[in-house]
């Protein structure tokens, strides 16, 4: 079986893996030249390690992604650290990553930390059942159960960072679920940098026989009248009996518009944001405090949804000595820091950096990095498991495996990994 798949990022990748360890002959599309897709990331002469174009790291639950290094035989580049997190308080940031540090936070009263520890951190961490949660919207839910003032001091300002004013009154419950029951204080990343590790599998892969092949962005897919699918892709016309698609549901519509018309609609109609990230390489250290991740919220001024400072998670001596330090977003697609230039951005970015640290200067700006794309987040509605497209497409022998379809889990390696292994599995079924 001749299978197509569009996209080198860890779902591509891990379902090429599955296919031609079948002995199947697996081609892989990349619009980019390296592969990694939003996972991926870049390297400097003097660093040892790379890093990643849009902050990422893995958690110590991500059993797929863990797992699947661990069958790969590289369980020895799994790398684990306690990095502290942080939440802002009147201008000043709270480690808010433990349950000593949520027992102390100052914003809250000590009956109402408990209480907050209680709901979130017993109730959503060990409850398994989530299904029922979707109907309810995030908003309504928690302000009901955590009460008002835990809801708006702690809560609130993550919703509306993450999915904006316009949307985070609709985010269902089950998405904030599915992020307290998940997660874990223990942070993992691969040794060198997530870009090694999706160099090492391709390489793997291409060992496999699997071709890949970067810099070709397909701009069509269309069924054959005798049978599997044409690509379009720069160098013409390739045809293949099965084609995987793991991009955004826009994209499948605008590529595959032979799809029928409701499965045309259900991709449409999924909402998404974007993200702007910013990297600086910096001289100094920008947090005092070593906290690695600062959530911001947006109606304290700042011109961010986070912070990340990864030299706070991996030692400098990575980096030539140097400190990495993100400055991100989630924005709809409108935004105007999407046709705002680096140069823009950096300007309105750097004022902020006092508010961590009010010794920085802008003359510790050794060089800067800017990474935008359309597709970042899924915004998961109520009810989202309704409107979410199957793997299989109506097309027999054409499959869709996107971010949207993890749900109720975040968007993230891990799930990207699982997802993938699953649409090959379902390949495998399909074409026995």
């Amino acid at each position: 079986m001749r299978v197509s798949i569009i996209g080198a990022g860890a779902g591509g990748l891990s379902a090429a893996y599955d296919l031609a360890r079948a002995g199947h002959a697996v081609t892989v599309f990349e619009a980019d030249p390296t592969p990694g897709g939003l996972g991926g990331g870049f390297r400097e002469p003097d660093w040892e390690w790379s890093v990643e174009k849009y902050y990422r790291h893995w958690f110590t639950s991500d059993r797929d992604v863990l797992g699947f290094i661990r069958e790969l035989g590289w369980e020895k580049n799994i790398v684990v650290r306690r990095p502290v997190t942080a939440i802002y308080y009147k201008e000043k940031f709270y480690p808010y990553d433990s349950i000593p540090s949520w027992l102390v936070f100052p914003g809250l009263p000590f009956p109402l930390r408990v209480w907050n520890l209680f709901i979130a951190g017993s109730f959503l961490k060990l409850n398994p059942f989530w299904k029922w949660m979707e109907a309810y919207a995030a908003d309504d839910w928690m302000r009901r159960w955590f009460g008002s003032r835990i809801y708006d001091q702690v809560w609130k300002p993550l919703l509306v960072g993450k999915f904006g004013e316009e949307n985070y009154r609709l985010i269902n419950m089950a998405w904030f679920w599915a992020r307290m029951h998940s997660r874990t204080p223990n942070l993992v990343t691969y040794q060198g940098g997530m870009q090694a590790f999706f160099d090492q599998l391709a390489g793997r892969l291409g060992e496999m026989g699997v071709r890949l092949r970067y810099s070709a962005r397909v701009e069509s897919v269309v069924a054959h009248p005798e049978g599997g699918f044409e690509l379009q892709v720069p160098s013409g016309k390739e045809r293949f009996d099965v084609c995987l698609a793991t991009f955004s549901p826009h994209q499948l519509a605008a590529m595959a518009s032979t799809l029928p018309a409701d499965y045309l609609a259900k991709l449409r109609s999924l909402r998404h944001m974007g993200a702007v990230v910013m990297v600086f390489e910096l001289s100094h250290r920008l947090s005092t405090q070593g906290v690695y991740w600062h959530n911001l919220p947006k109606d304290a001024g700042f011109p961010f949804l986070g912070l990340v400072e990864h030299t706070n998670f991996l030692p400098p001596e990575h980096f030539g000595g140097n400190h990495i330090v993100y400055c991100g977003d989630y924005l709809p697609l409108g935004h105007e820091y999407f046709s705002m230039t680096q140069e823009e951005l950096q300007k309105r970015f750097l004022p902020a950096l006092r508010r961590i640290n009010p010794e920085f200067q802008p003359s510790w700006v050794k060089k800067s990095w800017l990474f935008k794309t359309e597709y970042a987040q899924p915004v998961p509605l109520i009810r989202h498991s309704r409107n979410i497209p199957p793997v299989r497409t109506p097309l027999p022998g054409l499959y869709f495996a996107g971010m949207s379809q993890v749900y109720p889990w975040d968007r993230g390696t891990n799930y990207a990994v699982r997802l993938g292994r699953d649409a090959a599995k379902m390949i495998l079924d399909d074409w026995k």
